[in-house]
């Protein structure tokens, strides 16, 4: 009788892990596919578009609230966990050669994002410092015409993009080298 209800408890919570990584899903979609429809028509009407900037610039639902880069960074960590907790038993069952590759991809992503979001970090402190000894202050306007002066990259949807994709990758790492060391354990 025991043994039925953890399998029913382990019903419930995988279809709870479902629901909420559909709703992260839709959330991370429906933002995206905006923030193309606008950009789309900003790149049109001006021939340039900042990547990211209209997820930092609009405020929803009210004005003074959260930004939809907000969302779509806490959509996209949450969303990464659920797969990991729904897919546990299936990775599990993973050659040690595969959970290695995984492992190394995983390492080489979360030491990009890592660099990638120290150094949005520095260029949007250094803009910042340099807007306030002009007396400005816009820090959602800031932005890196780098790699192109046409599609320059917004510095806060960059940061919070790498911050996710730092945890997202980091915790990849954390789940393959503990994989593989539970396999390690198994063969010995």
């Amino acid at each position: 009788m025991h043994i039925a209800n953890i399998e029913w408890d382990d019903k419930k919570t995988a279809l709870l892990y479902k629901i909420i990584l559909y709703i992260c899903g839709a959330i991370m979609a429906s933002i995206t596919f905006y923030a193309l429809f606008q950009s789309i028509g900003e790149y049109l009407s001006t021939g340039k578009v900042t990547v990211g900037e209209i997820l930092v610039t609009t405020e929803f639902p009210i004005k003074g609230f959260a930004k939809p880069v907000s969302y779509l960074m806490l959509a996209s960590v949450i969303g990464w966990y659920c797969v990991t907790r729904l897919g546990v038993r299936v990775t599990k069952k993973n050659s040690k050669a595969s959970i290695a590759i995984i492992e190394l991809i995983s390492i080489a992503v979360t030491v990009i994002s890592l660099y990638e979001l120290m150094y949005n970090f520095m260029v949007w402190n250094a803009l910042i410092t340099a807007g306030l000894m002009k007396g400005e202050l816009e820090i959602d306007k800031l932005n890196m015409p780098y790699p192109s002066a046409n599609t320059p990259w917004s510095l806060v949807f960059a940061t919070k993009m790498f911050l996710a994709s730092l945890i997202i990758s980091a915790h990849a790492w954390y789940l393959s080298a503990k994989a593989y060391n539970e396999r390690n354990r198994h063969n010995i």
